[in-house]
């Protein structure tokens, strides 16, 4: 087993597992109920961690992460081409009308 990666959110981890496991990577969650100890050690040592159980897989998970992050940052923000409207680069259509992205 090799870790993989850690986050400050359980469901970040979870949502890497199950890119992970959406692949055939069998992957495994450690620290996912340490929160309670908050305080009592440093945080970063309580954040859950996903841990890859086939080291042979370690190379491919890390580039199936490193996608995925990818995906969750926002894009540029754009103008829509219907109503002029000024939109966030997250948002795939307008918020103002409605109108896809294009």
């Amino acid at each position: 087993m090799k870790k993989l990666t850690s986050a400050d959110s359980i469901i970040t981890i979870n949502h890497y597992k199950n890119v992970l496991e959406s692949e055939g990577i069998a992957a495994e969650i450690r620290n996912e109920h340490l929160s309670t100890i908050f305080g009592e050690v440093p945080f970063t040592e309580i954040w859950p961690e996903l841990w890859i159980k086939n080291d042979l897989d370690f190379d491919r998970a890390q580039q199936l992460i490193d996608l995925a992050i990818s995906d969750e940052s926002p894009a540029e923000a754009w103008r829509c081409g219907k109503c002029g409207e000024h939109n966030e680069g997250q948002f795939g259509a307008c918020w103002n009308c409605e109108e896809p992205q294009g």
